[in-house]
């Protein structure tokens, strides 16, 4: 098996960690190695760990989220960071990102997504929470499509704008995984993305899907 992605959990709510860990570790993929209750505290147990991706929340005691993203990004820059939180304004979204976090993903997440969110990040690729997404666009004036798509592509985006994993879309679907990771090649390809989360953010933009 392939070496585990090493996680460090930084949030001021002991309980809180405790089940984000319980969640992630039941993926043999994950291993959390580390745990601080706030910014001071989270870099010196980034320091002595170097994990793969810091898993933050926003708001926290001695250093904020995005101070500690920020001291991530110009001390330990191979590190990917993964924004977790209750807060969904766009100003703190915003904020974050530019400050150069991988991902952002709400507390309000499934077991299912967060774990996702962290091999996602992990492998390089932008992690957005589909509301944030729906709310980043959704003051954004809709433009007629530029872009043709399928029905069947339509309700693959469609069931991926609320979250769903290629298996639940499958289920859904009556598709195998394979044939709805098939589609999400054609739609990449046709909305010039390269994830899950720029092409629901793209189609959204473009009028293609509503709302979820």
């Amino acid at each position: 098996m392939l070496d585990p992605i090493h996680v460090v959990l930084v949030d001021d709510h002991a309980m809180l960690r405790a089940g984000i860990r319980q969640f992630l570790e039941t993926d043999e993929a994950i291993v959390v190695v580390g745990e601080a209750a706030d910014g001071l505290a989270a870099q010196t147990e980034i320091a002595q760990t170097r994990p793969d991706v810091v898993l933050l929340d926003i708001k926290m005691p001695t250093m904020s989220g995005v101070d500690l993203t920020r001291w991530l990004r110009s001390t330990y820059p191979e590190i990917r960071i993964l924004i977790l939180t209750a807060f969904d304004d766009p100003p703190y979204v915003q904020a974050v990102l530019k400050s150069g976090a991988n991902g952002y993903a709400l507390k309000t997440a499934s077991p299912a997504q967060l774990i996702q969110a962290v091999k996602d990040v992990y492998a390089g690729q932008a992690f957005l929470d589909y509301q944030i997404a729906v709310q980043l666009v959704g003051s954004v004036p809709t433009p007629a499509p530029a872009v043709e798509l399928t029905e069947r592509e339509l309700d693959v985006l469609a069931l991926a704008v609320t979250g769903l994993t290629n298996k639940q879309i499958g289920e859904k679907l009556f598709l195998s995984s394979r044939t709805v990771q098939s589609h999400f090649a054609k739609l990449f390809r046709k909305l010039g993305v390269n994830t899950r989360t720029e092409a629901v953010t793209k189609a959204l933009s473009l009028g293609l899907i509503d709302h979820a």
